[in-house]
């Protein structure tokens, strides 16, 4: 092997995804990791498929991203778990007694960082990456965020892109840490038969490999795959395979070499609604006089097999657990406590279909749009509502005042192709920033008004691939002067 620097590594792929951990290090460094056992569980009862990786990791010897490739031997315990369009993968370091573990750091030079590496397919579908740090032990056990970056390493196979996780501190030559990682692929379950009848459920195909794909030895590694159900069409044999129930096992596969990789087939039946929001303008207009209003535009599409023959109410509501099963009716938005004037239309007019319940720590909105929808059909609406503007709306120390508003998705179990959010602040204000918790696209528009002058000042803010994890507080800080609100009262008494 090469000189030694310690690092924590750790390998793992996914549903029609190959994630593997590559230990980095600047200038000549080398890391070396080691990684006991590998277990996966994939749960696939949702139209969100839901991913837990559980690691058993040990660092052994050095090896050189740069300069030296030399496998490093790990085991894998993966949890995987899929569900609806996305694909959730959870990691978790673990010691050679089965607990959260740690990555031991054997090398002499301080580690700082992990890379995980994505392949191009799963890269595009690639919604989110988290990332925390576990500290103390059982009851004391508290969790400290990463930060996950993108990041290009020279020589990077087939297109493999890569994230880098920052450690909260070096790790010295035998120290040793607790990590747990979380991504999310959107997507990623493909209907087949890509047409259904009424009557029909909805069949998907979830691709992966029963092998972990990684540029290390790998000693162990299991991979369980929960069903929605104990109707399982086909799936691929890679020995030892067993199918118990709701519960496909593959492994546990011994000693295998670096880039090891069977793919896999699972052919299964998933009747979730694959409920995907393809554009979502949310328009967030701030007054100084009290209110903060909200105005929602969604283009909705079930993203699941495609209806084909004709639609039958009457059956569909006679026997409604056997036709379309696969379909919603039903949508439930999560908004602010203390909502008011809420209000749910689409072009025709008001829908009178909604039921809001609400109380001193949330609201749910409850919407039902004119008719079911099945595999294909769309519909558009927009929802409303006015916010008490004291909840949301501070002054920092600097006397910039700032919004603090959520972003995401108000609607569950949602993914987002496209999200735009335009935050319009009172005429007369000045400087605005936005500070959002991961990358976004922003620009700034003009937008008028009545009895506007100048025009108000908009801060746009976009981002793709949105999944209910995005669901976190931003803010928008901007300087606005108290004379400006006595603008429009003078001119209407002028």
């Amino acid at each position: 092997m090469a000189s030694s620097t310690s690092m924590e590594g750790a390998g793992l792929t996914l549903p029609f995804l190959i994630l593997t951990f590559l230990t980095t290090a600047a200038a000549s460094s080398t890391n070396q990791i080691q990684i006991l056992n590998a277990e996966r569980r994939i749960d696939l009862s949702s139209h969100i498929v839901k991913v837990f990786l559980t690691l058993k990791v040990q660092t052994l010897y050095i090896c050189a991203i740069v300069a030296n490739r030399d496998p490093i031997s790990y085991t894998v315990l993966a949890t995987l778990m899929i569900g609806s369009s996305f694909v959730f993968v959870f990691l978790l370091f673990m010691d050679t007694s089965m607990n959260l573990i740690q990555v031991e750091n054997v090398g002499t030079t301080p580690a700082s960082e992990i890379v995980l590496a994505f392949a191009p397919a799963q890269a595009d579908h690639l919604a989110l990456v988290k990332a925390q740090a576990a500290i103390g032990k059982k009851k004391k056990k508290s969790y400290v965020h990463l930060d996950a970056n993108p990041t290009e390493l020279p020589d990077a196979p087939n297109g493999t892109k890569y994230f880098s996780i920052s450690l909260l501190n070096p790790l010295s030559s035998g120290e040793t840490a607790t990590l747990e990682v979380l991504y999310i692929l959107t997507h990623s379950l493909e209907p087949f038969p890509a047409e259904i009848s009424q009557s029909e459920s909805q069949l998907v195909y979830f691709r992966d490999s029963a092998l972990i794909l990684s540029p290390y030895h790998v000693k162990q590694q299991t991979t369980f795959l929960k069903t929605p159900s104990t109707k399982v069409e086909s799936f691929t044999r890679v020995e030892p395979t067993k199918l118990s129930g709701r519960e496909l096992k593959y492994g546990p596969y011994e000693d295998h070499p670096p880039y090891s990789f069977s793919p896999v087939i699972v052919h299964l039946e998933n009747n979730s609604p694959f409920a995907v929001v393809e554009e979502l303008l949310r328009e967030v207009e701030i007054s100084h006089w009290g209110n903060l209003q909200i105005t929602e535009h969604y283009k909705l599409v079930h993203a699941g097999a495609r209806h084909k023959g004709v639609f039958s109410r009457v059956e569909y509501q006679s026997r409604p657990s056997l036709s379309g099963t696969s379909s919603f009716k039903h949508l439930l938005a999560s908004l602010p406590p203390r909502v008011h004037s809420v209000y749910y239309r689409d072009d025709i007019g008001n829908i009178s279909s909604s039921h809001l319940r609400s109380d001193y720590r949330k609201s749910e909105l409850e919407i039902e749009p004119r008719y079911p929808l099945f595999g294909g059909w769309k519909a558009t609406f927009v929802i409303g509502y006015g916010l008490p503007l004291e909840d949301f709306l501070f002054e920092s120390p600097d006397g910039k005042r700032y919004l603090n508003f959520s972003f995401g998705c108000p609607l569950a179990e949602t993914v987002v192709d496209k999200l735009t959010i335009k935050v319009v602040l009172p005429e007369g204000s000045k400087d605005p920033s936005a500070v959002v918790p991961f990358p976004v696209e922003q620009r700034l528009e003009t937008k008028y008004s009545y009895l506007d002058v100048v025009g108000r000042t908009v801060l746009v803010l976009e981002n793709k691939n949105v999944v209910p994890e995005h669901i976190t507080p931003f803010q928008v800080y901007y300087t606005f002067k108290p004379i400006f609100m006595l603008a429009e009262p003078l001119m209407l008494a002028s």
